[in-house]
């Protein structure tokens, strides 16, 4: 089949930055490198009139001619505004093809990973000349935009150079695996690429007034900081101004400045009123969650939807979505009731947010879901998979007890499992523990619900820190109610490790010897409660050196296939998928491989372990009954807006036809290869999004 490499190089007065939607409404095309298959690069300058050759317009009109770009979102949308509509069925997308392997997308990235020839000067004054044609001048520059008439020697090496990602771009080609890029996920591709092309509605209302009113308060908080201070920190956001002058002036030493930090100190009753009050301005005035409203703002189109808020395959090895310019996987839980939301909401658009709430940061961090909205005559209709990764662990694992029990809740029949999660430790009853949730503090349910979270993975004492500080347990008076109930000898070993880590100096995560003990117990006792999990752990680290040292062999782990192929460790999961480990080695017995550090944002050896496979291959199988119930999902008629995690937001007819149990169906109607894992889903209808 004959490819047609494409590049663009292109104009416009909007920032990329605001996406490429909102970028592609204003655009023109100035430079179009082209190639058919292996032939010589070809760049048209378009901006100077020059006509695409017949060879190219023939290429672009022929169905049976696969067009071919590195982020090819942002070339076809271009065009598409440009006036050239090229059916999505006919792109593929190299940057898309790299990601699909657990590579990062960037193109220069890849030709240094994949040893692709760059010449380095030349990329780097292609890059510069990139910046002085593409986008409009400084603002403290008479000339507003630099082209072919103001820079006639730029302009010639800019068309020079115009060619050179076309190259990059066919080389990489070649040295990249199409395992994950074929077939059932090139659909599943053009599906991701339909769901970003449609967006979905924002009130443009609510994000503007949202914005007036965090202007206001942060206006308000700075001149209370000010007042506060004597003048010594003009705002609570000037982090180390503030805390020089905590130390300086009040003699409060923090390590810190993160929430936990400040909320801890806030309720402290021995503090002075005016600290604790100067702490909470910090607190609200850091809220980051508001900067979305501006991201909204920016990147709609001219029809008030924003588009490409989603990355096919951003999630490095696993697959799963990432999050693009107002990044929603990563939206705040908000702190608000519903109710209350929706009042402030109103309160919002009509700019009297300032009067009703005493913490207007707090409400515009919990309503920034709400701006996602249905058009006239539709609503939205969202479900959500259930506790999906705990679901498809224990599937894996072939932890029966625990399938029969997520089978027994669905059927109505069953115990919560975070309690049954707690009962099983503590030799309790499930009903023992809601009864604690009902007519207690709830901390029973707490400790199994981070337990069930936070332990499937291997994790220890500081996975279960990590949990506890995402659901806001308090760990002394977790430890206070779990310590009577955890067994003698489990405790025991507890203690013996403790004295083990002290022995070699390793410290205990900065806390005291009890608490940090009630931790490792809990970690003990779910490791009892699981034992099929826990030799799922060593049985994929034991394949993974087998398939690392007997090249092309297979190695059957549970219902998984492991594979050494050349510079791959490959993982075969059910649906046929492949988890890919570059450049896999062992190191006195240590598993490692090539990935993006997720520190560093640089290509770096990273050590895995038993646990860690277990996660990337349970979130890779959870990804993908989520794409299967996309895919039934569109076939039903729902369209699809967004994801959010485990999560479909679609747009349906104001009807009782289109309802979440509906969208529930397609959601759990599992796929042949999940045969035996229990799934189930919920939702809700509504005009505006929220956490249901």
């Amino acid at each position: 089949m004959t490819k047609l490499w494409a590049d663009l190089e292109t104009f416009s007065a909007v920032p990329i930055t605001h996406g490429t939607h909102a970028y592609a409404e204003g655009a023109e095309v100035m430079l179009f490198a082209w190639a058919l298959d292996d032939e010589p690069v070809q760049v048209v300058d378009e901006a100077n009139g020059e006509p695409r050759p017949a060879l190219l317009v023939e290429a672009i009109r022929d169905p049976g001619v696969t067009v071919v770009a590195h982020n090819s979102q942002f070339d076809r949308t271009v065009l598409r505004h440009t006036g050239t509509e090229i059916a999505l069925a006919r792109w593929y997308d190299t940057m898309v093809q790299a990601l699909a392997h657990g590579l990062p997308g960037a193109l220069g990235a890849l030709c240094d990973i994949l040893g692709v020839d760059q010449d380095k000067a030349k990329d780097k004054a292609g890059k510069a000349l990139i910046q002085l044609f593409c986008k409009p001048r400084p603002v403290s520059s008479k000339l507003r935009r630099a082209t072919s008439k103001t820079h006639p020697v730029e302009w010639a090496r800019f068309v020079s150079y115009a060619g050179l990602d076309i190259e990059a771009m066919r080389a990489v080609h070649k040295k990249l695996p199409e395992w994950n890029y074929r077939g059932e996920e090139l659909d599943l591709w053009r599906l991701d690429q339909r769901i970003n092309d449609r967006g979905f509605k924002v009130d443009l209302d609510l994000a503007e007034g949202a914005m007036r009113a965090v202007k206001l308060e942060k206006a308000v908080l700075a001149s209370r900081t000010q007042e506060i201070t004597d003048g010594n920190v003009q705002a609570a956001t000037q982090r180390d101004v503030l805390l020089r002058y905590l130390m300086e002036e009040c003699g409060l030493d923090l390590p810190d400045m993160q929430q936990s930090t400040l909320e801890r100190r806030i309720n402290d009753p021995a503090l002075p009123v005016e600290l604790r009050e100067l702490l909470a301005i910090r607190l609200q005035a850091s809220t980051t969650s508001t900067s979305k409203y501006k991201k909204l703002v920016n990147g709609v189109s001219s029809d008030g939807r924003l588009r490409g808020t989603l990355q096919f395959d951003g999630a490095s090895r696993t697959g799963r979505w990432a999050g693009r310019l107002f990044q929603p996987q990563n939206l705040p839980r908000p702190t608000l009731k519903q109710a209350v939301i929706d009042d402030g909401i109103e309160a919002l658009k009509a700019n009297c947010a300032d009067i009703l709430f005493d913490n207007v940061m707090e409400l515009t961090s919990s309503a920034v879901r709400a701006c996602i909205q249905a058009p006239e005559g539709k609503r939205l209709v969202v479900a959500d998979l259930s506790n999906i990764e705990g679901r498809t662990l224990a599937w894996l694992a072939g932890e029966e007890w625990k399938l029969q029990a997520f089978r027994d809740f669905d059927a109505g029949t069953g115990a919560d499992l975070y309690a049954l999660a707690y009962a099983k430790a503590f030799a309790v009853t499930p009903e023992d523990v809601m009864e604690n949730k009902h007519s207690g503090d709830g901390i029973m349910r707490q400790i199994g619900k981070v337990m069930e979270l936070m332990l499937g993975y291997e994790g220890g004492v500081g996975a279960y820190l990590t949990g506890a500080a995402t659901y806001r347990i308090d760990l002394a008076a977790m430890a206070a109610a779990a310590r009577p109930g955890i067994p003698g000898d489990v405790w025991a070993e507890a203690e013996a490790f403790v004295e083990w880590r002290q022995s070699r100096k390793l410290g205990l995560l900065g806390l005291s010897a009890e608490i940090f003990m009630v931790c490792d117990s809990l970690k003990r006792l779910w490791r009892r409660n699981h034992p099929r999990t826990v030799s799922l752990w060593r049985d994929l680290a034991e394949a993974a050196v087998m398939a690392i040292v007997t090249p092309g062999k297979v190695v059957p782990c549970r219902a998984l296939k492991l594979r050494r192929d050349g510079a791959w460790l490959r993982v075969r999961l059910p649906s046929g998928r492949f988890v890919c480990y570059p450049c896999p080695q062992l190191d006195d017995g240590k598993l490692s491989y090539m990935g993006v550090d997720q520190y560093s944002r640089k290509w770096a050896r990273l050590k895995t372990y038993g646990g860690k496979l277990a996660e990337n291959i349970t979130q890779a199988v959870a990804r993908d009954v989520l794409a299967h119930g996309m895919k039934n999902a569109d076939a039903d008629g729902f369209e699809i807006v967004l994801t959010v995690h485990d999560e479909i937001i679609t747009e349906a007819p104001d009807t009782e036809d289109y309802d979440a149990q509906r969208l529930a169906s397609c959601m759990t109607h599992a796929p042949e290869w999940a045969a035996g894992l229990p799934l189930a889903a919920a939702g809700f209808e509504a005009y505006h999004y929220k956490k249901d």
